[in-house]
């Protein structure tokens, strides 16, 4: 018992503090326009609810005069009419006005959370995003953003306005005719809205599991999708489809529920509304029958009942709604609580490069604190100079990328630039003076032209095409049907392994960086291109300092100095010849190299 009233206490302050995180958006400082809105938009609301209020009154008094219809005058009979029409049209203009002027609001609100959250997002650490589901990522966005719009719409047009019609309609009533036709009503509205309260929340643990069957459902479906090509390698469809629908059958159970219990909450209610309503008019019949009524005001009484319970009705929904609006916004919320493994330091600077020296001092680095990768490197790469770093897969060449580009803190030692540790430099500083081609090359579905401009976004078509000229692509681009308009597909998949790569060689040569990063930049390559794009790439470093991570040897054999990596440490360096005198790892891998050059070559000789 303790622990779900623990539980429960738990829920209530996660609610508030999805409001109190949600509200600065709702009323913010800076935006006193936005404030006036508000303000405008709830005079609208109660000048509506008065309109709706005084709508059955004057309906009232039309019914009782027409029982006097020989000492009445039709011009008062007209009046009296007319006025509860414009009484009508009063509440649904001044409705109308409120959600127009609220409407900018909500949306703003609403673009503003998700920006914030996929900034957010953005700003996490690569260890969150190699970490994540896409799928249920992306989903528990979409909900939570709308989710805002849903609260803001429910309890600013729905629960607020009702709650002040109750309470004028129940002093009405207390007023102008007797206080048990208030009490009456109140007992029913309080027994209905703690009913409707109980049902909803059982329901909420329903559509909680709901939520989490769908998440876990579209997970597995952008999970499959996005691995469409190996799901077609292993004949796995079937395989996919039936995992898919495992997942969907869970959520089916959950629907099925759900659905139950929204009968239940359906029943319950129509039944509590129909015994208030029944005990109201029958007192309101007696007291016509009795003389102490007129005919108008039973009517009176019955269209202020109805007015009330059709809002009542949808109570059940409304509430449903705002909760799990609530724990949709939370989930999305709880995304910007993720902290940030890597941050500015309070007292960061723009880096400055002078020269483009690059230091690695006693780098020591795991992605689990218990197995290192990195253990203790040490190494300089001088201005202007090319350094190449080979060894085995699993090494730790590319985490020395991901290091240098500060996706990852090192565990201890320094790496520095000119002098200043990456550590004390802002991020966007630091990013925006390497630039790299990845071994790995992922492209947004989008145009050729928009992914080569990825590299300097401000930079003009015309600089971007001369970049692709130097990346040997530019005469590929402008053969295809549509050319630079031409869209890559999703991650780029219409194209080759090759030309993904040489769209990110050319994206690098727009940024035109002090500082380079080639991480295996032509494994996807033949040999031809391989060469032809080797001598743009080697023209693109003079001048500037270059880590070239490599599998290909022979794409090193120039550089000012080879690092042999293996098992996280140095093991051998120097240039390409005297690595090949030490008959050592690098002679080993050279020779290895060389031999299956060799046998590839006489393959393609027999098969001529």
């Amino acid at each position: 018992m303790k622990t779900m009233s623990r539980g429960v206490e738990e829920n209530r302050k996660a609610r508030v503090g999805v409001l109190k995180m949600l509200w600065p958006y709702i009323w913010p400082k800076d935006r006193p326009v936005f404030k006036l809105r508000i303000l405008l938009a709830a005079i609208c609301l109660v000048l509506a609810k008065v309109c709706n209020v005084y709508a059955p009154l004057f309906y009232k008094d039309a019914i009782d005069s027409l029982g006097v219809a020989e000492n009445l005058s039709a011009a008062l009979l007209v009046g009296v009419i007319v006025a509860y029409g414009l009484a009508r049209i009063g509440a649904t203009l001044f409705g109308e006005i409120r959600e127009a002027l609220f409407a900018a609001v909500a949306q703003n609100v609403v673009r503003q959370v998700g920006c914030r959250v996929f900034e957010h997002l953005h700003a996490l650490s690569l260890r969150f995003h190699l970490e994540r589901r896409t799928g249920g990522l992306s989903r528990a966005i979409e909900r939570g953003v709308k989710a805002i719009e849903t609260l803001l719409r429910f309890a600013v047009f729905n629960i607020f306005p009702t709650i002040f019609e109750i309470i004028v309609v129940l002093i009405i009533l207390w007023v102008l005719l007797d206080w048990r036709f208030a009490a009456v009503t109140l007992v029913t509205i309080v027994i209905y809205v703690l009913y409707t309260k109980e049902v909803t929340t059982w329901r909420l643990g329903i559509r909680r599991q709901m939520n989490e069957e769908d998440s876990r459902a579209h997970s597995k479906a952008i999970d499959s999708l996005l691995n469409y090509e190996t799901v077609k390698y292993f004949n796995a469809e079937a395989h996919e489809s039936k995992r898919f629908d495992q997942a969907l059958a869970a959520y089916e159970k959950a629907a099925i529920k759900s659905t139950i219990s929204l009968s239940t909450l359906n029943v319950g209610q129509a039944a509590i509304i129909s015994v208030g309503l029944v005990a109201v008019m029958v007192m309101a019949g007696l007291g016509v029958k009795n003389g102490n009524m007129t005919i108008g005001e039973f009517v009176m009484v019955n269209a202020y009942l109805i007015q009330l319970y059709q809002p009542l009705n949808m109570f059940g929904f409304v509430y449903r709604e705002i909760m799990q609006s609530l724990i949709d916004m939370e989930k999305m919320f709880s995304l910007l609580d993720v902290p940030q493994e890597v941050q500015d330091s309070p007292t960061a600077k723009p880096l400055s490069v002078s020269a483009g020296e690059v230091r690695f001092d006693n780098v020591v680095f795991g992605y689990d604190e218990r197995r290192p990768i990195i253990k203790g490197i040490s190494f300089t790469v001088r201005a202007g100079k090319t350094v190449a770093i080979v060894g085995p897969s699993g090494s730790g060449k590319s985490t020395l990328g991901r290091l240098l580009y500060r996706f990852y803190d090192v565990g201890s030692g320094s790496i520095s630039i000119d002098n200043q540790d990456i550590r004390d430099v802002s991020q966007d500083s630091l990013r925006d003076c390497i630039g790299i081609v990845p071994q790995d090359t992922v492209l947004f579905n989008d145009s050729l032209i928009y992914n080569v401009l990825y590299g300097r976004q401000n930079a003009s078509e015309k600089e971007a095409k001369e970049a692709a000229r130097l990346a040997q692509i530019a005469d590929f681009i402008e053969n295809l049907p549509d050319g630079w308009a031409t869209e890559v597909g999703e991650r780029g998949l219409k194209l080759s392994g090759g030309e993904k790569q040489r769209v990110a060689i050319a994206r690098t040569i727009l940024k035109d960086p002090p500082i380079l990063l080639l991480d295996e930049a032509t494994s996807a390559l033949d040999t031809a291109t391989e060469r032809a794009i080797q001598s743009n790439l080697d023209e693109l470093a003079r001048g500037r300092t270059a880590i070239v991570i490599a599998h290909r040897l022979s794409t090193v054999v120039n550089a000012d100095e080879i690092l042999v990596f293996r098992d996280g440490i140095i093991s051998e360096r120097g240039q390409h010849h005297k690595l090949l005198e030490q008959q050592g790892i690098y002679a080993e891998m050279w020779a290895r190299q060389q031999e299956d050059k060799t046998k590839l070559e006489h393959t393609m000789t027999a098969q001529d």
